[in-house]
Protein backbone atom coordinates (compact mmCIF):
# COMPACT_ATOMS: atom_id res chain seq x y z
CA UNK A 1 0.00 0.00 0.00
CA UNK A 2 1.10 3.40 -0.95
CA UNK A 3 2.84 5.19 2.26
CA UNK A 4 1.45 8.57 3.07
CA UNK A 5 3.55 11.47 5.17
CA UNK A 6 0.01 12.90 7.00
CA UNK A 7 -3.22 11.56 7.90
CA UNK A 8 -5.92 12.91 9.89
CA UNK A 9 -8.96 10.93 11.14
CA UNK A 10 -11.98 12.65 12.35
CA UNK A 11 -14.15 10.78 14.65
CA UNK A 12 -17.50 11.83 15.57
CA UNK A 13 -17.18 13.32 19.47
CA UNK A 14 -18.73 16.16 20.52
CA UNK A 15 -17.79 18.96 18.50
CA UNK A 16 -17.53 21.48 20.93
CA UNK A 17 -14.51 19.77 22.25
CA UNK A 18 -13.14 19.52 18.51
CA UNK A 19 -10.38 21.66 17.60
CA UNK A 20 -10.61 24.13 14.25
CA UNK A 21 -10.36 22.00 11.58
CA UNK A 22 -9.45 24.43 9.07
CA UNK A 23 -5.96 25.13 10.81
CA UNK A 24 -4.61 21.79 10.39
CA UNK A 25 -5.59 21.31 6.50
CA UNK A 26 -2.49 21.41 4.65
CA UNK A 27 -1.28 20.01 0.97
CA UNK A 28 -0.78 16.21 1.24
CA UNK A 29 -3.30 15.59 4.26
CA UNK A 30 -4.69 12.31 3.72
CA UNK A 31 -8.49 12.51 5.55
CA UNK A 32 -10.69 9.71 6.99
CA UNK A 33 -14.03 10.15 9.02
CA UNK A 34 -15.62 7.86 11.16
CA UNK A 35 -18.88 7.78 11.56
CA UNK A 36 -20.54 11.28 12.32
CA UNK A 37 -17.04 12.73 11.81
CA UNK A 38 -17.86 12.68 8.17
CA UNK A 39 -20.52 15.72 8.42
CA UNK A 40 -17.72 17.87 10.55
CA UNK A 41 -15.09 17.82 7.97
CA UNK A 42 -17.42 17.92 5.59
CA UNK A 43 -18.96 20.99 7.55
CA UNK A 44 -15.22 22.71 7.00
CA UNK A 45 -14.96 22.14 3.07
CA UNK A 46 -13.11 18.91 3.46
CA UNK A 47 -13.90 15.85 1.41
CA UNK A 48 -12.70 12.99 3.30
CA UNK A 49 -11.03 10.51 0.90
CA UNK A 50 -12.20 7.79 3.04
CA UNK A 51 -15.08 7.13 5.31
CA UNK A 52 -15.40 4.74 7.76
CA UNK A 53 -17.97 3.33 10.19
CA UNK A 54 -21.39 1.94 10.74
CA UNK A 55 -22.79 4.67 10.25
CA UNK A 56 -25.26 4.93 13.17
CA UNK A 57 -24.90 8.54 14.65
CA UNK A 58 -26.19 9.98 10.92
CA UNK A 59 -29.38 9.98 8.99
CA UNK A 60 -30.62 7.44 6.23
CA UNK A 61 -30.21 10.50 3.70
CA UNK A 62 -26.68 11.66 4.81
CA UNK A 63 -25.61 8.13 4.27
CA UNK A 64 -26.45 8.07 0.98
CA UNK A 65 -25.43 11.55 0.26
CA UNK A 66 -22.08 10.99 1.47
CA UNK A 67 -22.31 7.55 -0.39
CA UNK A 68 -22.00 9.53 -3.66
CA UNK A 69 -19.47 12.21 -2.88
CA UNK A 70 -16.70 10.17 -0.72
CA UNK A 71 -14.19 8.21 -2.91
CA UNK A 72 -14.01 5.38 -0.86
CA UNK A 73 -17.06 4.91 1.85
CA UNK A 74 -16.82 2.02 4.23
CA UNK A 75 -19.43 1.24 5.72
CA UNK A 76 -19.47 -2.08 8.78
CA UNK A 77 -22.29 -4.05 10.33
CA UNK A 78 -22.79 -2.53 14.27
CA UNK A 79 -22.34 -5.50 15.52
CA UNK A 80 -18.59 -6.31 15.42
CA UNK A 81 -15.49 -6.93 17.44
CA UNK A 82 -14.11 -3.15 16.99
CA UNK A 83 -15.10 0.09 17.32
CA UNK A 84 -15.11 2.57 14.21
CA UNK A 85 -12.47 4.71 15.33
CA UNK A 86 -10.26 0.78 15.81
CA UNK A 87 -10.96 0.44 12.17
CA UNK A 88 -9.88 3.28 10.89
CA UNK A 89 -6.70 3.53 12.91
CA UNK A 90 -6.26 0.23 11.53
CA UNK A 91 -6.11 1.12 7.82
CA UNK A 92 -4.29 4.55 8.67
CA UNK A 93 -1.06 2.78 10.11
CA UNK A 94 -1.39 0.19 6.91
CA UNK A 95 -0.49 3.11 4.92
CA UNK A 96 2.78 3.56 7.20
CA UNK A 97 2.24 7.86 8.40
CA UNK A 98 4.90 9.85 9.81
CA UNK A 99 1.99 11.02 11.76
CA UNK A 100 -1.47 10.21 12.37
CA UNK A 101 -3.57 12.98 14.25
CA UNK A 102 -6.79 11.78 15.94
CA UNK A 103 -9.62 14.36 16.40
CA UNK A 104 -13.49 13.93 17.80
CA UNK A 105 -12.05 11.37 19.95
CA UNK A 106 -12.93 13.03 23.45
CA UNK A 107 -15.99 13.81 25.35
CA UNK A 108 -19.00 12.25 26.00
CA UNK A 109 -18.70 8.46 27.58
CA UNK A 110 -15.59 7.94 29.31
CA UNK A 111 -15.90 4.27 28.00
CA UNK A 112 -15.03 5.30 24.54
CA UNK A 113 -12.56 7.82 25.87
CA UNK A 114 -10.07 5.47 27.39
CA UNK A 115 -10.48 2.88 24.44
CA UNK A 116 -9.20 5.90 22.14
CA UNK A 117 -6.71 6.50 24.18
CA UNK A 118 -5.45 2.82 24.31
CA UNK A 119 -5.60 2.60 20.58
CA UNK A 120 -2.55 5.14 20.74
CA UNK A 121 -0.44 1.70 21.86
CA UNK A 122 -1.13 0.13 18.80
CA UNK A 123 1.90 -1.18 17.48
CA UNK A 124 3.34 1.52 14.62
CA UNK A 125 4.85 0.05 11.29
CA UNK A 126 8.33 1.89 11.81
CA UNK A 127 9.85 3.71 14.86
CA UNK A 128 9.08 7.27 12.60
CA UNK A 129 5.55 7.04 12.98
CA UNK A 130 3.79 9.03 15.71
CA UNK A 131 0.13 9.11 16.44
CA UNK A 132 -1.47 12.16 18.31
CA UNK A 133 -5.44 12.45 19.84
CA UNK A 134 -5.98 16.45 19.48
CA UNK A 135 -9.10 18.15 21.33
CA UNK A 136 -9.24 21.64 22.22
CA UNK A 137 -8.00 21.34 25.18
CA UNK A 138 -5.04 18.45 24.76
CA UNK A 139 -2.34 16.85 22.90
CA UNK A 140 -1.92 13.24 24.00
CA UNK A 141 0.39 10.67 22.67
CA UNK A 142 2.03 7.35 24.24
CA UNK A 143 5.71 6.50 24.28
CA UNK A 144 7.72 3.63 24.60
CA UNK A 145 11.24 3.77 26.40
CA UNK A 146 13.67 6.03 24.56
CA UNK A 147 15.15 9.61 24.67
CA UNK A 148 12.42 12.44 23.23
CA UNK A 149 12.69 16.13 22.48
CA UNK A 150 9.60 18.21 23.14
CA UNK A 151 9.70 22.12 21.89
CA UNK A 152 7.42 24.34 24.02
CA UNK A 153 4.04 25.36 23.03
CA UNK A 154 2.62 28.62 23.89
CA UNK A 155 -0.91 27.56 23.39
CA UNK A 156 -0.18 24.27 25.69
CA UNK A 157 1.11 25.26 28.94
CA UNK A 158 1.18 21.69 30.84
CA UNK A 159 2.91 18.71 30.39
CA UNK A 160 1.71 15.18 32.45
CA UNK A 161 3.45 11.81 31.98
CA UNK A 162 1.76 9.58 33.17
CA UNK A 163 2.32 5.45 33.36
CA UNK A 164 0.10 3.41 31.36
CA UNK A 165 2.28 0.14 32.59
CA UNK A 166 2.96 -0.70 36.14
CA UNK A 167 5.76 1.57 36.25
CA UNK A 168 8.17 4.10 34.27
CA UNK A 169 11.34 2.85 35.37
CA UNK A 170 14.40 5.92 35.16
CA UNK A 171 12.08 8.56 33.94
CA UNK A 172 14.57 11.82 33.60
CA UNK A 173 12.57 15.33 32.42
CA UNK A 174 15.18 18.43 31.89
CA UNK A 175 13.91 21.59 30.68
CA UNK A 176 11.10 21.36 32.44
CA UNK A 177 9.87 23.70 35.60
CA UNK A 178 10.09 20.50 37.87
CA UNK A 179 13.26 18.50 36.93
CA UNK A 180 13.47 14.61 37.37
CA UNK A 181 16.28 11.97 37.12
CA UNK A 182 16.27 8.59 37.00
CA UNK A 183 13.01 8.15 39.12
CA UNK A 184 10.78 5.77 39.11
CA UNK A 185 7.15 6.59 38.44
CA UNK A 186 4.84 3.98 40.23
CA UNK A 187 1.35 3.50 38.08
CA UNK A 188 -1.08 5.65 40.17
CA UNK A 189 1.35 7.99 41.03
CA UNK A 190 0.24 11.90 40.34
CA UNK A 191 3.97 13.27 40.93
CA UNK A 192 4.11 14.32 36.99
CA UNK A 193 1.15 16.06 36.55
CA UNK A 194 0.45 19.53 35.51
CA UNK A 195 4.67 20.27 34.63
CA UNK A 196 5.23 23.21 31.88
CA UNK A 197 8.47 23.74 30.15
CA UNK A 198 11.03 26.91 30.85
CA UNK A 199 13.18 26.24 27.95
CA UNK A 200 12.61 26.53 24.38
CA UNK A 201 12.89 22.81 24.27
CA UNK A 202 13.00 19.85 27.06
CA UNK A 203 13.71 16.54 26.83
CA UNK A 204 12.78 13.25 28.60
CA UNK A 205 13.37 9.90 28.42
CA UNK A 206 12.68 6.33 30.74
CA UNK A 207 14.02 2.89 30.51
CA UNK A 208 10.74 1.10 30.80
CA UNK A 209 6.88 0.61 30.99
CA UNK A 210 4.29 2.67 28.28
CA UNK A 211 4.27 6.51 29.36
CA UNK A 212 1.08 8.72 28.53
CA UNK A 213 2.29 11.93 27.40
CA UNK A 214 -0.67 14.80 27.85
CA UNK A 215 0.05 18.38 26.55
CA UNK A 216 -2.73 20.50 28.12
CA UNK A 217 -4.48 23.98 28.66
CA UNK A 218 -6.87 25.31 30.71
CA UNK A 219 -10.54 25.57 29.81
CA UNK A 220 -11.78 25.52 26.15
CA UNK A 221 -9.80 27.97 25.30
CA UNK A 222 -6.58 26.01 23.39
CA UNK A 223 -6.20 25.43 20.07
CA UNK A 224 -5.05 22.64 17.64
Amino acid sequence: MEATHTIHIVAGGPKECMPDLFSFRQKGVFWMAVDKGVRYVLEEGIVPDVAIGDFDSISERERLEYEQLIPAFKKYNREKDETDLDLAVTVALQKNPEIIRIFGATGGRIDHLFANISLLTKPFPSNNTRMELIDRQNIVQVKSPGTYTMKKREDMKYVSFIPLSTGVDSLTLTGFKYPLRNRHIPFGSTLCISNELIEEYGTYSFQKGILLIVESSDGLGGQN
